[in-house]
């Protein structure tokens, strides 16, 4: 079975996530063997369930091509993408005081971030109803939650590296 990203609402989990043992304590986790921070990656998680983020957290970090902040309140998302300049947003899609969808609008007219790729993360969809890969939905993708790492890692790769992509745009 691959390693899955559990959400504690996730319709699949019927009592509270177990630790898991494919991602390590910060403590535990070895140095990337290459890359500096100026190669990694930018990833903002946004996801009000705070034990999910910080498990994707750690499992990107863990491989050394990424460097992620986590935010929790949808109310702060905008202005914590402005500050972090992410290359990749993955977002929640429901969330209190403001939904995924609202956060994206938000992000999509804000002129320097509006050519940042989103990924939603959804616990509202399952897997088979998503498919294996994920969906497409408005020219966005959306994965069910639970995601595995690899296909995450390899969803996350292809957004940021597609060739239509535009370039990021400064204010």
């Amino acid at each position: 079975m691959d390693n899955e990203l559990t959400s504690p609402t996730s319709p699949t989990s019927s009592a509270p996530p177990a630790p898991t043992s494919f991602a390590p304590a910060a403590s535990d986790s070895p140095e990337p063997a290459s890359g500096s921070s100026a190669e990694k990656k930018r990833v903002l998680v946004i996801d009000d369930e705070a034990s999910f983020a910080r498990m994707v957290k750690l499992n990107l970090e863990k491989t050394g091509q990424f460097e992620v902040r986590v935010e929790n309140k949808a109310t702060s998302a905008v202005a914590a993408a402005r500050e972090f300049k992410p290359d990749l947003v993955l977002l929640d899609v429901i969330m209190p005081t403001m939904d995924g969808g609202d956060v994206a609008n938000q992000i999509k007219r804000d002129r320097a971030l509006k050519a940042t790729p989103i990924i939603f993360l959804t616990a509202t969809v399952s897997k088979r109803e998503a498919g294996e890969g994920g969906f497409n939905s408005g020219g966005e993708l959306f994965l069910a939650k639970p995601v595995s790492v690899e296909l995450l890692i390899q969803r996350i790769n292809e957004r940021i590296h597609r060739p239509d992509r535009p370039a990021h745009v400064e204010p």
